[in-house]
């Protein structure tokens, strides 16, 4: 899962390449969850797992269009690869579920065929946000680094907190919701994650509301 979710760290396609190589060798079946590749700053891309080669021969990529496009809960997405791979998946899939609403899946169609100046808007969108709460962050003596990828920024708690009472304080005194890291798992501990999908000026409120604690 590069960009990922929740910590925004970003692969390069030599780590790809390790990773088919790797799988190659073992047998090893790759399913690379990739939701995130178009919601990237500056000059980074984010390259696809099936850019590398012999991918095709080990692995399928899965893309979402609840980022890209803005379809959060429409639950609509695509996979793409090796072809008996996919076949085994279309072969459980028709086994758990209906398939997709009609209406949504040419909702779908209508957002991969259609301009695509929106993705670039909306870079531009969640830089500024990104931009915004990375400079409160750091007015607050917080190290947080600006992501290249994701819509998320993984920050360190300060000193004095674990992830959990961090959170419980930020939600308590100042009605800030920030996801402790220990939630995904025991390495996250000492970090928090913030979100970017509020408005630009809600980010601005809550900057204020952190430099007020």
């Amino acid at each position: 899962n590069y960009p990922n979710n929740p910590t925004a760290a970003v692969a390069d396609l030599s780590f790809f390449k390790e990773v088919v190589d790797f799988a190659s060798e073992h047998d090893i079946i790759v399913v690379h969850d990739n939701p995130y590749s178009e919601i990237t700053f500056g000059k980074y891309r984010a390259p696809s797992l099936l850019s590398a080669p012999g991918a095709m021969d080990v692995g399928i990529e899965m893309h979402s269009l609840s980022k890209t496009y803005n379809m959060t809960g429409w639950r609509i997405g695509i996979a793409c690869g090796n072809a008996e791979i996919i076949s085994g998946l279309g072969a459980v899939k028709t086994n758990i579920d209906s398939g997709v609403f009609e209406p949504v899946q040419e909702a779908a169609i209508t957002a991969l065929s259609g301009p695509q100046d929106c993705i670039s808007d909306m870079r531009k969108i969640y830089t500024e946000r990104r931009d915004l709460m990375i400079a409160g962050l750091r007015t607050l003596g917080i190290d947080a680094a600006p992501p290249e990828a994701t819509f998320y920024i993984w920050t360190p708690v300060p000193d004095g907190y674990t992830s959990l009472s961090f959170s419980a304080m930020l939600l308590e005194k100042i009605g800030i919701v920030a996801t402790p890291g220990v939630g995904f798992g025991e390495y996250g501990e000492g970090y928090v994650r913030f979100s970017l999908t509020s408005s630009t000026e809600r980010i601005a409120e809550a900057v204020d509301r952190m430099q007020s604690v």
